[in-house]
């Protein structure tokens, strides 16, 4: 930028040039503005030279700032945990950033909320319940149900996690192995443990896939994940790996990647070491009635499913509530808020939160286990044209209702069952119909 430098000298000059005596009151004012102009014309000049004077660093400096942190941050982490030098050198021979990876802030950036969402989950809810997702997982399933009867069987006997739960899950994470896992998972967990928006996170998983590498699961560079750095058929993270991968074919190794025995037998045994309550369904959809309030969702305002029925809530099917569930626990749950499917769940739903923390995808998983195995079709609630705002939007909104005193779960531009049901109590103490979802037109009357 050589034209700065002269043009910020002669403002200079202007500035000193300016008179020395007192000004006529008649133009004080303009002789004020003059100078006010003046001055942030100088402040403005002077950050456009701070920024030409440090340039962004170019990709060959960054690219050697992460071979320095491998060796200086990453190895002795790693050896710490047992890993051998050989190991290490392995994984890491030829690995350089992938910068095509999502959510990176580079040395020198600062990192910026996306507005448009990367995951299905945080998009409107009934495009998460396409009719080609939800078909094809069940049709598959099926078959796969008949493939692998005997080792379903047996973990189902074993964890006490139904079949047709296990194979939804397996369905949803990589269409019973079928999707192709292409990422080289050393380059991706480096990648984000050195430069993205949650790398301490990346880093532990970093960590955890050079012990996985070390314990002879799977050699360092052969080891495939997502673009997130899952691993395998079942999708673990490296840590989730070392902890709950199961050897489901008598082996003596846990084969995610390729063993389909081994995936079935980690899938349950996650959500059995998670919590699932043998003998209880993951719920039930339901119809609510115009009296009970849409904020009275949430795992923290449970109670016996014999009082939700007392409520006048009542099971679309038509089918009392299972005798043996009337007694336990249940909570509302509605994703959409009055524009679509409401369900009483059990504790069991949000053991599946815990593979992901989406409502939508526990949703999606015990609905397509019970259209596996016992036929069901489509919800017979319909999903509403809602959906669509921006994140940024969302999270204004969340802001305006925390000032309020309202517990949103965090303004993360996501529409949780603490920000459905804050909206339902904001539009409940404002007179307004409950819908407990976000719309555009609130926020208008939301966000100043």
């Amino acid at each position: 930028m050589p034209s700065v430098a002269p043009n910020y000298q002669q403002c200079l000059k202007n500035l000193k040039a300016f008179p020395t005596r007192p000004p006529d009151p008649v133009d004080l004012a303009a002789r004020a503005r003059d100078f006010a102009a003046m001055r942030m014309i100088l402040i403005t000049l002077g950050l456009i030279l701070m920024a030409s004077a440090a340039p962004a660093q170019s990709r060959a400096d960054v690219e050697q700032q992460f071979q320095d942190w491998l060796t200086r941050t990453i190895w002795p982490q790693a050896r710490a945990k047992g890993v051998s030098r050989v190991t290490f050198d392995k994984a890491f021979a030829g690995v350089s950033l992938n910068w095509d990876l999502p959510d990176l802030v580079p040395p020198g950036s600062t990192a910026k909320t996306p507005r448009k969402q990367r995951q299905a989950e945080f998009g409107a809810p009934g495009r998460y319940f396409n009719a080609g997702s939800v078909q094809g997982a069940t049709s598959v399933g099926r078959k796969m149900a008949s493939k692998h009867a005997k080792t379903l069987a047996r973990v189902e006997t074993d964890t006490g996690v139904p079949g047709r739960i296990i194979l939804a899950i397996w369905g949803r994470e990589s269409g019973y192995g079928q999707v192709p896992i292409r990422h080289d998972a050393l380059e991706v967990l480096a990648t984000k443990g050195f430069m993205s928006t949650r790398a301490a996170y990346f880093q532990a998983e970093l960590i955890a896939a050079l012990e996985i590498a070390e314990a002879g699961h799977l050699g360092g560079r052969s080891m495939k994940s997502s673009w997130a750095g899952a691993l395998g058929q079942p999708q673990f993270m490296p840590t989730s790996f070392l902890s709950f991968a199961a050897d489901g074919d008598h082996d003596g190794r846990a084969d995610i990647w390729n063993s389909q025995d081994d995936t079935i037998a980690s899938i349950g045994n996650y959500l059995a070491r998670h919590g699932w309550v043998a003998g209880r369904d993951w719920g039930f959809e339901v119809r609510v009635p115009a009296s009970v309030s849409c904020a009275l969702e949430g795992p923290d305002q449970g109670r016996p499913i014999r009082e939700w029925a007392e409520m006048g809530l009542a099971r679309v099917s038509g089918k009392p509530f299972p005798a043996h569930e009337r007694d336990g626990q249940g909570f509302l749950m509605m994703p959409a808020g009055r524009n679509g499917p409401a369900f009483v769940v059990t504790p069991n739903f949000y053991v599946l939160k815990e593979y992901n923390k989406s409502d939508l995808y526990a949703l999606f998983v015990g609905h397509v286990g019970d259209r596996i195995q016992y036929g069901v079709g489509d919800f017979a609630g319909r999903w509403g044209k809602v959906g669509g705002l921006y994140r940024s939007d969302i999270a204004a909104m969340q802001r305006a209702l925390e000032q309020q005193g309202h517990d949103v779960g965090g303004a993360d531009g996501l529409p949780g069952f603490k920000t459905r049901r804050s909206i339902g109590r904001w539009q409940e103490a404002t007179g307004q119909p409950a819908t407990c979802f976000p719309e555009a037109a609130m926020k208008a009357h939301l966000v100043p």
